[in-house]
């Protein structure tokens, strides 16, 4: 926004003390003179015309007080303006460098807790929630570009392939470009999704997680059944308040997750509900491998997999734990991953309870 040029903030603050001293001047000089003026003096008595000779000695006086505070004023004013207002100058140079791009720099202001320091703690806390976002947002830029351009690329392969031979078998280059297409299909709505799940332009309604997850189990027993996974399911009326879309699609890929990343046989899948004191908790565990607390911390990030946990008939998108990340997110929950003692992962979504 274009501005005119204006006062500095400090020299306001110079000539609001330098005005406020010379007041207390008038008023105390005025003070002195009413009782000068009021009260009898015994040596002023005796001189005729006593009133004048007051005015003649007090205000030269009076006079030169008032410009020793006017100078004083305006030199100490000047100095504690300027002591008072460097925080906010501090403040003001890392917001620049901020606008500029720089969102590593923090202003580390020090001293006591004051109303400067607070602003600037602050500020170092949406600088470094903004730079770990942007961080974020790049490397899901990228992944997703490099997601998006492995599918093109076998497809164009392929086609290329086709071209060159024409009497090649079609067949097979028709089957495996459905699946490359269906890959890529799959990738781009589960982009979509995500972006309406971190944007919370969803409708919000009363909903029954017990429900759902009853859903996503028979939804997805023919999976469980071909991986020879058994599922388990149980718990409480867990009602709650959100999208039924977006919970029904967190559900899920929670159990979808269970069974694809499970052993390679008589692999199991529990899913929990439960309601406790203001809250919703759906829990999904899964038997499989091992798996570490450093790695489970870094599975709800995009396109990051463990490559241990992967069997080679799917692999997924990369997007389903991060998708149950941001639908979390967006109902103001919690999403909480840990390694289970005998192997697999346990996953806890607490939503608020309405």
């Amino acid at each position: 926004m274009d501005r005119a040029p204006g006062p500095s903030l400090r020299v306001k603050l110079t000539l609001s003390y330098t005005g406020f001293l010379l007041l207390a001047g008038v008023l105390m000089l005025t003070a002195g003179w009413v009782f000068l003026n009021r009260v009898p003096h015994i040596g002023l008595v005796l001189i005729p015309d006593y009133r004048y000779a007051v005015v003649r000695s007090f205000a030269p006086t009076a006079a030169v007080a008032l410009s020793f505070l006017l100078v004083f004023g305006l030199v100490g004013g000047w100095f504690l303006a300027g002591r008072m207002l460097a925080p906010l100058t501090r403040i003001t140079d890392a917001t620049r460098m901020a606008a500029n791009g720089s969102l590593s720099h923090r202003i580390l202001l020090p001293g006591r807790r004051d109303e400067f320091r607070e602003l600037a703690d602050a500020f170092d806390t949406m600088l470094a929630r903004l730079e770990a976002h942007v961080a974020g947002q790049q490397r899901f830029a990228a992944n997703a570009s490099h997601e998006l351009r492995t599918p093109l690329a076998i497809s164009k392969a392929l086609l290329d392939v086709a071209r060159a031979d024409p009497d090649h078998d079609t067949r097979e280059i028709i089957e495996r470009l459905h699946v490359v297409n269906t890959r890529a299909i799959d990738l781009t709505e589960a982009l979509l999704l995500l972006s309406r799940a971190d944007q919370r332009s969803f409708a919000r309604e009363q909903v029954d997680l017990s429900l759902m997850a009853e859903e996503a189990t028979e939804t997805l027993l023919p999976l469980a059944e071909r991986h020879g996974v058994t599922l388990r399911t149980s718990g409480d009326i867990t009602p709650a308040t959100g999208s039924p879309a977006l919970l029904l699609q967190l559900t899920m890929n929670l159990v979808h997750n269970a069974i694809v990343h499970n052993l390679p046989e008589r692999g199991t899948v529990w899913v929990h509900t439960r309601a406790g004191p203001g809250t919703v908790v759906l829990t999904v565990e899964n038997t499989g491998e091992p798996v570490t607390p450093q790695l489970a911390s870094t599975l709800t990030e995009p396109f990051r997999r463990g490559t241990e946990r992967i069997h080679a008939d799917h692999a997924g998108v990369g997007l389903g734990l991060a998708i149950v990340k941001t639908i979390t997110q967006a109902h103001d929950g919690t999403l909480t991953l840990g390694p289970r003692p005998a192997g697999g992962l346990r996953i806890t979504v607490e939503l608020p309870a309405p």
